[in-house]
């Protein structure tokens, strides 16, 4: 386990991100924030508003420690209630002007917990998720072939379970659908060894930049209207009721003390609900229900091995 090399990896990455969003938007510039948690540790959040392409994204690099993991960390290993720790991620969210270019999501985090009368605990966990409004089929398969060679030097299996787990965290059990097309989502991984696991989140990092950089690409341009962008609102409805009633992340950064700000720029700049809104029969906005808010093995059916 080697903790330093986790942190040092995540401040590069978030500086990768942070170069490669700005050269893709051609216009932003990432704002920079680095603030301290009372608590114990900090981060840096950077912010890019009204971009060509972002109209709000953010990357985040935190690294907090505190002497009680919060019951966010626990639910899945309860025994670690009460135990320090020291937390550090990267976690960026990206809400485009454009209908037609998805909103995506990105998190790679690594704990240490220290109970105290037993050995330190370490795990990663993270992922990436597609939430198009107007979704291409193509690029969803590229979204998931990206995932699966994450996956490939993995123990057989990883992505299909992987996937599988995106689709029940990315849900929203209220309305009935996924919050998108799914992608990967882990958590409390360490069953390989430290060596292993931190290059699979290598590999994830690496796979959602190139694969979401190439989609972007491929629609930015398309023209759209008023439909089109109250679509586009009114759907960055379910990613708020989501990151605020479900989303474990949400929950860690509040309930440790977290930067009220940096844990909630996520949420979109502008968005809407609408009462009973119901799509038109046969319209595009229909399609998005009917055909992709729900899970469904995209690569098998594409018969991708």
């Amino acid at each position: 386990m080697d903790p330093a090399a986790v942190r040092t990896w995540l401040l590069e990455l978030q500086d990768e991100l942070t170069q490669a969003l700005e050269q893709c938007d051609g216009s932003g510039r990432f704002r920079r924030d680095a603030w301290q948690r009372p608590g114990g540790g900090g981060g840096e959040s950077r912010v890019l508003r009204d971009g060509a392409l972002i109209e709000q994204g953010g990357i985040n690099f935190s690294n907090v420690h505190g002497p009680s993991l919060p019951a966010a960390a626990t639910q899945v290993r309860p025994a670690l209630a009460g135990a320090a720790f020291e937390a550090m991620g990267v976690s960026l969210v990206l809400h485009p002007h454009s209908p037609f270019v998805p909103a995506t999501h990105l998190n790679l985090r690594f704990f240490v917990a220290e109970p105290v009368s037993a050995a330190p605990v370490w795990w990663f966990g993270g992922g990436f998720d597609l939430t198009p409004c107007y979704p291409w089929h193509e690029d969803v398969l590229l979204w998931h072939r990206a995932a699966a060679a994450a996956c490939a030097s993995c123990p057989a299996g990883s992505y299909q379970r992987f996937k599988d787990w995106c689709d029940r965290y990315f849900l929203l059990p209220h309305r009935g659908e996924t919050r998108g097309v799914g992608g990967l989502f882990f958590d409390d991984l360490c069953e390989w060894g430290f060596a292993p696991t931190f290059a699979f989140a290598r590999r994830v990092g690496a796979a959602f930049r190139a694969a979401w950089l190439a989609i972007a690409e491929r629609r930015r341009c398309l023209a759209w209207g008023e439909r089109e962008r109250q679509f586009q609102l009114y759907r960055r409805g379910r990613y708020v009721e989501f990151n605020l009633i479900h989303d474990r992340g949400t929950l860690f950064g509040l309930q440790s003390g977290g930067r009220t700000e940096s844990i909630l720029m996520s949420l979109p700049p502008l968005v809407r609900w609408e009462y009973g809104w119901q799509p038109l029969p046969g319209s595009a906005e229909e399609r998005l229900y009917l055909d992709y808010l729900r899970p469904r093995d995209w690569l098998g059916e594409a018969g991708v091995t």
